[in-house]
């Protein structure tokens, strides 16, 4: 399968810092119940806490900014675990084995205005505009509590999601590596998101302590204002009821790297019939500390602290990867998985996620053969095929399609 692939792609993101913006967009306010000033007093407090003070901004072409933080003063640091924390600047070990990942730092669009200085983070700054789309100050930036495809049988829960998913057997896992090629998806509606994603899972639904960590790319436009296909990440601890946000939206998260932007934009997409563009991802548990380190393009990122956790304090029960669609409409949405086509399309036409790797307790990369279990629930809207192959594909899937057609009403 020889490919045009790049497990590097341009991040375009932001900058310039700006004082928070005025009463805008009246009409969004009425919704969240309450007052319109008391929402908006509700936004601006909220924003005054998650927007902290840079050292300088850095404005970028698709309209985010950038805010270069103190490493010390980011979000993380708000949450009651980790007020005394230590920073871990680089994980004690890297997974060992064959990666088959070249390190290369991810440029962004915003380095063309600057860059973030040493001993700061950027950070894509929350506008006022972007809460006031949410249904509710406390929801923005959050997942409800049916947010993953369950290998149990636990289905109701995801209620509005599309899955086409992959998922590794229970068992004891330390991390995760894959390469996954970056699409722009079509969405029906501005509710709607369009993601690619890995799950690295402890607990359960049924005691109400799921915890995951989850990183990918995602299209949301009712979170980032715009059809662009972004990084992410996103944690909880108890299912999603009360814990965990995308991206640095919260506390949580250490970021130690001053050059990745999490919710970033992502460039370029791959091309349907064309060039193929890839993100290298890498999730594992520091055997030292016991956090849970977060590498792009073979770049560390930052850091899950252990503290934040309950059951992956320990270990992880199962990993999966693939795709989600979520829609709140009736009925089936159109909204693309991935490029859009069914995953027997092939490769330069259908999405893929090749060399899934798992981490063992010996702190090895070791190929995921023989995937436990595939989900999908409605294989004429969106569906995934696995395999194994002897080239640097190893373990894949190739996974997606368009939602609503003739097959699927």
């Amino acid at each position: 399968m020889a490919a045009t692939r790049a497990c590097l792609v341009a991040l375009a993101v932001a900058l310039a810092f700006l004082l928070l913006e005025g009463p805008t967009m009246a009409a969004a306010l009425g919704t969240a119940g309450g007052s319109s000033e008391e929402h908006l007093r509700q936004v601006r407090s909220f924003l005054r806490r998650v927007n902290k003070a840079p050292v300088t901004s850095i404005q970028s072409p698709d309209g985010d900014i950038i805010d270069c933080v103190p490493i010390s003063k980011q979000p993380a640091f708000d949450h009651p675990l980790l007020k005394n924390h230590t920073i871990q600047m680089q994980p004690s070990y890297h997974p060992r084995g064959d990666s088959n990942i070249a390190p290369h730092p991810i440029t962004q669009a915003w380095h063309q205005n600057g860059k973030c200085p040493e001993n700061t983070v950027p950070i894509r700054r929350t506008k006022e505009e972007d809460v006031l789309r949410a249904s509710s100050v406390n929801l923005y930036g959050k997942k409800r509590p049916d947010s993953i495809p369950n290998i149990h049988p636990e289905t109701s829960v995801t209620t509005g999601h599309e899955y086409a998913v992959a998922s590794s057997a229970d068992g004891q896992y330390y991390g995760t590596q894959i390469k996954v090629n970056l699409w722009k998806p079509m969405t029906e509606t501005a509710q709607d998101f369009s993601l690619t994603q890995l799950w690295t899972v402890a607990g359960s639904y049924a005691n109400n302590d799921l915890n995951t960590i989850e990183v990918g790319w995602q299209v949301y436009q009712s979170f980032y204002g715009d059809n662009n296909s972004r990084l992410f990440i996103y944690w909880t601890r108890d299912a999603y009821r009360t814990t965990g946000c995308y991206n640095l939206g919260c506390s949580g998260f250490v970021q130690t790297n001053n050059q990745i932007a999490l919710g970033g934009t992502l460039s370029p997409q791959s091309v349907y019939g064309g060039s193929q563009y890839e993100i290298c991802i890498l999730v594992w548990k520091d055997p030292n500390t016991g956090n849970w380190w977060l590498q792009v393009g073979g770049t560390n990122v930052g850091y899950w602290p252990s503290s934040i956790f309950t059951h992956l304090k320990n270990s992880a029960s199962y990993v999966q990867w693939g795709g989600e669609v979520f829609s709140s409409s009736a009925g089936q949405t159109s909204t693309d998985m991935g490029s859009g086509h069914f995953p027997g399309e092939g490769f330069g036409k259908a999405s893929y996620i090749r060399n899934i790797q798992v981490v063992d307790s010996s702190n090895y990369l070791r190929q995921a053969s023989g995937l436990g279990f595939i989900i999908n629930p409605s294989p004429s809207c969106y569906n995934v095929q696995s395999g194994t192959s002897s080239n640097d594909w190893g373990t894949y899937i190739f996974y997606g399609g368009p939602g609503r057609n003739s097959n699927c009403p």
